[in-house]
Order: structure tokens, then sequence, then C-alpha cells
């Protein structure tokens, strides 16, 4: 796994990109389990924890010395709990 992040470019937009991706991917798996499950129809918590998901990522690109990688993913984290404030709020 090092080799492969050693290969990315040390670039907010990158960490822009892996941001949004990751979140997007699992909001969408817990859009499903929400849609799916009858238990867990009221469960929007489980957006918050697929946002969350981003500060682990963050760490793992901090803890490697990909800094500008890491304030993509903050920088997009901010962008989907905003997303997700709206959601609840309008």
């Amino acid at each position: 796994m090092n080799n492969q992040l050693s290969k990315l470019n040390n670039s907010v937009w990158v960490g822009l990109g892996i941001g949004i991706m990751i979140p997007a991917i699992l909001c969408f798996i817990a859009w499903y389990i929400i849609n799916h499950v009858v238990y867990l129809s009221k469960a929007d918590l489980l957006y918050i924890g697929a946002i969350a998901v981003n500060a682990y990522f963050m760490q793992y690109f901090f803890k490697y010395n990909k800094e500008n990688i890491g304030r993509g993913i903050l920088a997009a984290t901010f962008l989907c709990a905003f997303v997700f404030f709206a959601y609840k709020v309008f």
C-alpha cells in the first residue's frame, strides 16, 4: 500500500476527490440500508458515519506526509457535513 501511496500526487484536488468519493459510496450503501431495512428506516446517523470515515483517511494521509491530500479530505468532510445539515434542515 505504501508503494501505491507514494505514486499519488500530493495535491488538494486528489484529496478532495478521495474525500467526496468515499462518503458518496458509503452514503449510497446507507441509503440502500435505510430504504430496505424496516428497523433502520429513521437511522439518519448512518449518513454521519459515512462522512466520519473521512477522519480515518485524513489521519492516514497525514501520517505518511501527504498533507495536501489530507487537507483536501478535510475540505470534503466539511462540504459533506454541510450537505447533510442542509438535508436535515430543509
